[in-house]
């Protein structure tokens, strides 16, 4: 068992007992598990497996500690409560999506893409000639008027047939980082003629995608034959239907609470993962110059790609900053001493607000390899604000705009060999709201030859971005 060996026996032990002599379901190697110990506060996952405040089993150690443990319901239980569902249609959740009136967006090296949602899908590229004159060169993917009428928002009537639709045949599901996830389809038709098509209008699928944490965010698109295309948004509107609800992660999740007179965590489990820990001290190859502060000590972070299929699309770092207060956090991210960091594959990258963006390669026989993508100078970025926006602003319903996002300059970087220039980046700081108060999301984009845009979105931004002076400089909220 490659599990820590306490763990192994907890684990056979959680299949072979119950209490009052319930049977439990043999466990096997197929569907993995994993133990938590939330503490006294257990908050249930609202997407995923199942739990049931009655499907537990009372654990007891070797010392005699005593924990209760609430086991997930595999198969049946996810198929039962598909069965039972009696609440909003996938039709009827992204409702207010179309209603609202809102937009998403996707940068790419050279195209935007632009998806008004129950409205149009725009692709365009805009480039600024002599004189600031801007010349746009765009293409609408799929309009509003739709391919298949039943799919068309706005008619309630209508989208409650293209539901009922779905509801007798099979869902169609798209392959997303490996597993063949449940999408709800909206087809748009009626775009740009395409002259390679004997000047037919171009067409779209646009797939929804639960995910609890998007904001409707478009993760790909792609022309799937000649001016036919399929966009793939993560929405969390479509999580609260079981057909479509993400499924998190393949690992089963057994949370374990300890009794009264028991620790948190079983006293003989933490002084193995305490010996786990220091064993892996001599092995680690740090620079003396790359040795964290004490402070710097308590942060983690994990970073997972977000792809379809094999194609790498964006980099999400989430890290886990459990000691810090809100209040320390931002102060610590804005005088630069705690870093975002993102990528995966060869290069990733560290941002460290006021400071620099690197992008560097570790490698086991030759080291770190590092880039200086861009270093901060207040005086260089306060010249370009000038001439480019800083601040880009979002309209309230009540009429008073709120920042959207700032745009911060980073120059006199490495100098490229294919210009013979510094290189420089663009940072993009937006607002990511999420259940994960230290979630970030990273991606770097190149569209001119070591000229780079880097998006980074977080909770921790969202709580500065109305400091915003003209210049998009950020402060500590007063």
């Amino acid at each position: 068992c490659p599990a820590p060996a306490l763990l192994c026996g907890f684990l056979a032990a959680v299949a072979a007992v119950a209490e009052g002599g319930r049977a439990l379901p043999q466990l096997s190697d197929d569907i993995p598990f994993r133990v938590n110990w939330p503490g006294t506060e257990l908050s249930l996952p609202t997407t995923g497996v199942l739990y049931k405040e009655d499907n537990y089993i009372i654990m007891t150690t070797v010392d005699k500690e005593k924990y209760k443990c609430l086991l997930p319901l595999i198969a049946s239980g996810s198929e039962e409560e598909e069965k039972d569902y009696k609440g909003p249609t996938p039709g009827e959740l992204l409702d207010p999506l179309f209603k609202q009136s809102s937009c998403s967006y996707r940068i790419e090296s050279y195209w935007t893409y632009e998806v008004c949602h129950g409205k149009h899908i725009r692709q365009y590229h805009e480039e600024k000639e002599t004189g600031q004159k801007i010349n746009i060169q765009e293409y609408y993917l799929g309009n509003m008027i739709m391919k298949n009428p039943l799919s068309e928002p706005g008619s309630q009537e209508l989208s409650c047939g293209y539901d009922l639709l779905l509801s007798l045949t099979q869902i169609p599901t798209k392959n997303i980082e490996g597993q063949m996830t449940p999408y709800y389809p909206v087809e748009l038709g009626n775009g740009t003629p395409c002259s390679l098509r004997q000047n037919l209008p171009r067409s779209s699928t646009v797939m929804y995608i639960c995910h609890p944490e998007a904001k409707h965010e478009i993760l790909s698109v792609a022309e799937v034959t000649t001016c036919e295309y399929e966009v793939v948004i993560l929405t969390p509107l479509l999580c609260n239907h079981p057909k479509y609800r993400f499924r998190a992660s393949p690992v089963n999740d057994i949370f374990c609470q300890s009794l009264p007179g028991s620790p948190l965590k079983p006293h003989n489990l933490e002084q193995l993962e305490k010996q786990q820990e220091m064993l892996k001290m001599p092995f680690r190859r740090v620079k003396e110059e790359e040795m964290p502060s004490m402070k710097e000590e308590k942060f983690s972070s994990i970073h997972k790609p977000v792809a379809v299929g094999s194609h790498q699309l964006l980099t999400v770092g989430t890290t886990h900053i459990s000691k810090l207060t809100d209040e320390q956090l931002i102060k610590e991210f804005l005088s630069g001493s705690y870093c975002f960091h993102g990528g995966v594959g060869w290069w990733k990258y560290e941002f460290c607000y006021g400071k620099y963006v690197h992008q560097y390669h570790e490698d086991k026989e030759s080291g770190k390899t590092s880039v200086v993508v861009g270093t901060w100078s207040k005086e260089e970025h306060i010249e370009w604000s000038r001439k480019n926006a800083a601040r880009t602003f979002y309209l309230r319903e009540d009429g008073t705009q709120t920042v959207r996002m700032v745009s911060h300059f980073y120059g006199n970087g490495d100098v490229c060999d294919l210009t013979d220039k510094p290189r420089q980046v663009t940072v993009k700081l937006k607002c990511k709201e999420s259940d994960s108060p230290h979630a970030v999301t990273i991606y770097m984009l190149e569209p001119h030859s070591c000229q780079y845009i880097l998006g980074v979105e977080s909770p921790v931004i969202c709580k500065i971005l109305d400091t915003a002076d003209e210049y998009g400089l950020l402060s500590v909220p007063s």
